[in-house]
């Protein structure tokens, strides 16, 4: 992994264990509306996890995907690159003109 999946996976893994030391810290508190709250933390909580290894699973695949098709193209990749690289270019300069 590089340094910024490093980064979202460290802040995933802040968030879920603050969200774990509130449910934690008010298991105590009685009451309808906090019984729920907790409830609906928990669901969150749970569905974020899940949204974030599919997302993380898809950027793999995603990866893996890119690199066969530079691996099979190589030359082909980088007039591609070049020539998207060459209209940033074009556009940035006449942009700051």
């Amino acid at each position: 992994m590089n340094k910024h999946t490093n980064g979202i996976q460290e802040n995933m893994d802040n968030l879920a264990g603050d969200a774990r030391a509130l449910l934690t810290a008010t298991a105590d508190i009685a009451g309808e509306k906090m019984v729920a709250a907790r409830e609906r933390l928990a669901v969150a909580l749970d569905s974020a996890k899940d949204t974030y290894a599919q997302v993380q699973k898809k950027a793999i695949q995603g990866a893996k995907a890119a690199d066969k098709v530079v691996r099979s193209h190589p030359y082909q990749t980088i007039g591609v690159a070049f020539a998207v690289g060459a209209l940033a270019g074009f556009f940035w300069s006449r942009r700051s003109s």
